[in-house]
């Protein structure tokens, strides 16, 4: 009985020091881009269905790869969040810069830049033909 106690709780310290040392290693420059940022989305397409909005995203890490996170967007409607969509992103160490795809069938390319507690960003569409919006953020600090 006494054996198998032991050989039990060496089997499970094994498994919590494997799973400590399995975890993907975030690079510091992509937990720069981690957390919650607000600001403003401005639409640059006269006559066109969009709309200029206060927006909150949330970036946190996708755990299919190192370099890949998720950002969640929602617009701020009468001081509340309204959940809009996921981007799946890539970052780019070497420029800095997070590209995204929406879930969407439409084709968009969503890029950011991260400055400190800064980010802008654009959305282009039409294979980046036309610049749609203009986002400009900032890290909210909790």
């Amino acid at each position: 009985m006494c054996f198998a106690k032991s050989a039990m709780r060496n089997t499970l310290f094994l498994v919590v020091i494997l799973s400590c040392l399995l975890r993907p290693a975030w690079p510091q420059s992509v937990k720069t881009a981690l957390g919650s940022w607000e600001g403003e989305s401005k639409c640059t397409v006269p006559n066109s269905p969009c709309h200029d909005e206060q927006v909150l995203y949330q970036i946190g890490q996708d755990k299919r790869g190192p370099w890949q996170l998720s950002v969640d967007g929602y617009k701020i409607i009468d001081g509340a969040p309204e959940f809009m969509g996921t981007l799946t992103c890539q970052y780019q160490p070497k420029s800095g810069v997070l590209s995204c795809t929406s879930s969407s069938k439409e084709k968009d390319d969503w890029e950011f830049h991260v400055f400190g507690d800064a980010m802008s960003g654009k959305l282009a569409i039409d294979d980046g033909k036309t610049l749609y919006r203009r986002i400009t953020l900032r890290k909210v600090q909790k």
